[in-house]
This record gives C-alpha cells, structure tokens and sequence, in this order.
C-alpha cells in the first residue's frame, strides 16, 4: 500500500512518459557527469527555457574502477534530485519526465540509486544507449532540420554515435568512452585511445560508410571545448550554437589546454570549474574520433536527449516547422504593435526580392518578424536591442552568418549600424549590399504602414526597369514626405531612381 507521499506525488505527476500540452513541462536528466532540472514554459516546436539548473554530482566517477557509485556522489544526487522534486510541485509543473543513462544503466548498485531516487516521489526512465541515441539524435534535427552527418553525444559514462539525414534518425551504437573514463585509457600509453576507438568503431559497420560528413557535438564536455575555441580564435559572435570548427580544431585546443593554467582557461574562456578537468580527455576524444570518421567538418548543437525527447512528443506536422521562422514568429507577435505584421511585412516587400534563393528568403523572412521587436525601447537604443536579440539570442536553425545578415539588416532598419569586426568577419560584400537592402526596404514598409498591416496591403513595391516602384492602389494620401525620403533611400541602395504611381 502506498504511503501519503507517494499517493501525492503519483497524482501531482498522472503522466511520467507522454507529455502534457499545456502548463509549464519539466525534463529531469540524470547523467553520468551531471543531474539537471530544466523547465520549459509548453510543448511547443521551439519552448522557451524557464528554468534551467544542474548538479555535478559525478555519478559515473568510480564505476570504471569496481563498477559502483560510490556514497557521495549518491548523497550529492539525491540532494539535488530532493531540491528539484520541491520546485517542480512549487512551479505546478502539468508533467515531468525523469531520465537516467549510462552511469544508473552500468552501475552494479544502480537499482539501490534508483530505489533512493523512487522515495523522493520521482518515477526514473533508465534509457538504453539505443534510446538515448535516439534522442540525442531528434534533439540535433529538431534544431537544425536540414543536418546530414553523425551526431557524437558525449556523456560522462558513455559516447553515443547516431546517424542524422533527411529528418531521421539512422543507425546508432553507444562506446564507453565517457569523459569520465578517457583519463584511465589514456594513462596506458600515446596511443591507446586511437588503438580502442579504432578497435570499438569496428564493431559498427556503417561507420565505415559514413565518412567525410559533418559530426554534431552533443554533451556539456565538448560544449565547453567549444567556448574554448570561441575564446581562442576570438570569434565575433560567442554563441555556442551551431558554430562550426575544423575537423583539426581538436588537435590544436589540446595544445592550448596542455599550454596554459586551468584558471586562467576557466576565467578566461568562462569554463566551469567541473569541466575544466575535463577538458584534456575530452578534446583527445574528439581529435580521435574526428579522425577515426574523417569528418568533414565540427558542428556544434546545445540541443541534444532533453530537447530530442521533446520533440518526439510533438505531431508530425508541428515537426516539420521551421524553429527559426515559428520563434521569430512567436517573438514578433508577442513584442510587435499590431497582429501578423511581420508576416504582412515579408509579403509586401518580397517583389523586390524575388530572384534570391529560398536560404535568403527564410533569413528575410526571419527579419520582418522581428521587425517590430525593438519599437517599445529607447528610440536612441533601438538598433542596439535588436542586434542584441539576434546575435545573442537563443535562436536555433540559424548559424553565425545568417545571425550577422538578419543583424545587418535589422541595424539598418532602424538607423543604426552594426560592430564592423562582425560584419568584416562573418559577411562578404554581396551579403552587405543584401543585408542593407533588406533594411531598407522594411525601414520603408514599418514608416508606410506604421505596423499596421492593413495600410501595406493598399500598396506595394517593385522594381522595373531601372526604378524602385511604390504602387497605390488603395489610399493614395498614405504618401507622404518621409515615406519619399525612404523611398528614394531604398532606391538608391540598387543604385536605381524611384517613382511612385497611383491607381
């Protein structure tokens, strides 16, 4: 019979493995390395974080030394685990789902931490190295749709490698090469971690067939190697996500790490002090692996199993939304004057636009959503607001250049100008010149229609010949003297003469 506790926490929390559709939804995720409470505010295509908080409790520590988990590191968990049960009944969470992996899963005593963490009132999913795959896998697609390569999570107890195309997720196979055990492969001599990985990736065929692609960094350890780099190569928009490194990268940070003081790294690069440690394994890991799959190219994803698992519990047809287009969207619709105008915004001026490829059509796209976004702040702040949204935001399907284009045009939009070491390091000059017409042409539509959409629909814009056309065919006093101004500014940027005709 169950005691009062577990009668309320099994009705708190009716549903453990599907996910309810409203209300706040919460993801624990018991690791090798670390435990971490993440909350997110709904079951969306792209949920906005509200709150995020972990514990280095190390579980996976000592189980390659006699195959437990040893006292402290389960006093330190279940510690945790405690403080997160209590805020997610105080934040009336409508579902958590509690996850364990490789470290619960390898454990001798993994069924006693598992028995602790059930009288604390949590139901634990112990996923298999398939299943965490799996997720890890959704997690890289529903981040970036179009990714095609191997997607390589690094755990504390295990390295999962998962194969990613066309939305799906293929063959995947789980290595105990976690961060956690490389240290002690490493200690036998130079070359026996190139010897084991070698050795191990031959009882993966595909591997064999999946060479010269791109290979997604999935994990805390190599997230940090990858603030490292940005801190090295002084890289001008910091933003883990998507930043891509050469497949020799690895080879050279191992250098740096063995080259300088840990502190420094970590106060330098903003490392944790749980991973700075880690750091050494955990680029000779990549170094190898890199080379073992002679990968083309080091993407980095800060999406991974917790946003995987999301994904999985969305319909087929949310899936298929574009993340970048839906939360620029949703930003534009909650921070914007007046409804749809981004959407209004990006039809009206697309004439203009038309022969650009379908890549510069989504980054335009994104641009007109977010249009509106900064008109409540400081007139005299609102062009830095708005390049802090974009280069710094959690934007997912969306690398640095298309961060500093949309950047670009949205500075220009509103009179401002963007830092030139971004502009001069990312955008070629063709990018420039569209980046700034794109700016121009939304600093007309926003001054035309002032945001209300159906203002724009009473006129449009084209190009003949060599002029710039404002059409009215609706209310022809919506021209004015600063709409003109703009006009002949947005003309002069395709080095053509306006006109304005009336019908």
């Amino acid at each position: 019979m169950l005691n009062a506790r577990q009668a309320t926490a099994d009705s708190f929390f009716p549903q453990q493995r599907r996910w309810c559709n409203t209300g706040p939804i919460g993801i624990i995720d018991i690791g090798s390395n670390s435990i971490r409470l993440v909350v997110y505010d709904q079951l969306t295509r792209t949920p906005r974080i509200l709150f995020n908080e972990k514990v280095a409790a190390q579980l996976g520590r000592n189980i390659p030394i006699n195959g437990n988990i040893d006292d402290e590191a389960i006093a330190r968990a279940l510690d945790g685990l405690k403080r997160f049960w209590e805020l997610s009944k105080a934040m009336k969470l409508s579902s958590l789902r509690t996850v364990a992996t490789a470290a619960i899963r390898d454990a001798e005593n993994g069924n006693v931490v598992l028995e602790a963490i059930k009288a604390i009132g949590l139901k634990v999913e112990v996923l298999s190295g398939e299943e965490e795959g799996q997720g890890s896998g959704y997690g890289v697609i529903s981040a970036m749709p179009d990714a095609n390569g191997i997607v390589g999570d690094l755990g504390g107890g295990s390295l999962e490698l998962i194969r990613i195309e066309n939305g799906k997720v293929g063959e995947r196979v789980s290595f105990p090469f976690g961060v956690l055990r490389i240290a002690d492969i490493r200690k036998k001599n130079r070359n026996a971690l190139d010897r084991a990985v070698a050795e191990a990736f031959k009882k993966a065929s595909w591997l064999k067939e999946a060479k010269n692609l791109p290979f997604y960094m999935v994990g805390g350890a190599w997230r940090s190697l990858t603030r490292l780099d940005l801190y090295a190569t002084r890289y001008p928009i910091p933003v883990l996500h998507n930043y891509i490194m050469g497949r020799d990268r690895p080879t050279k940070l191992l250098r740096i790490i063995q080259r300088h003081n840990p502190k420094k790294l970590r106060n330098k690069a903003g490392i944790s002090s749980s991973r700075i440690g880690q750091l050494s394994d955990a680029a000779a890991l990549l170094s190898v692996v890199s080379r073992q799959l002679n990968s083309k190219h080091l993407v980095t994803s800060v999406y991974g199993l917790r946003e995987g698992l999301l994904y999985l519990g969305l319909d087929k047809e949310t899936q298929k939304l574009d993340p970048l287009i839906w939360s620029a969207n949703q930003r534009g619709e909650a921070s914007g004057r007046f409804y749809q105008q981004g959407e209004t915004l990006y039809n009206w001026m697309t004439p203009l636009f038309i022969d650009e490829l379908p890549a510069y059509h989504r980054l335009r796209h994104a641009a007109c959503l977010l249009a509106d976004t900064a008109w409540q702040i400081n007139p005299d702040f609102r062009a830095e607001q708005i390049l802090s949204i974009i280069l710094h935001g959690r934007w997912v399907g969306l690398d640095a250049r298309g961060r500093a284009l949309i950047g670009e045009a949205l500075a220009t939009s509103y009179d401002g100008t963007m830092d030139k070491k971004v502009v001069n390091n990312l955008l070629t000059e063709e990018d420039r010149i569209r980046a700034f017409r794109w700016g121009k042409a939304i600093r007309l539509g926003m001054r035309l229609s002032a945001g209300v959409t159906s203002t724009l629909k009473e006129s449009r814009i084209i190009r003949r010949d060599n002029q710039v056309i404002l059409q009215f065919y609706g209310n022809h006093r919506l021209n004015g003297e600063t709409v003109g101004r703009r006009l002949k500014a947005l003309a002069h940027s395709f080095n053509a003469t306006e006109a304005v005709e009336f019908f």
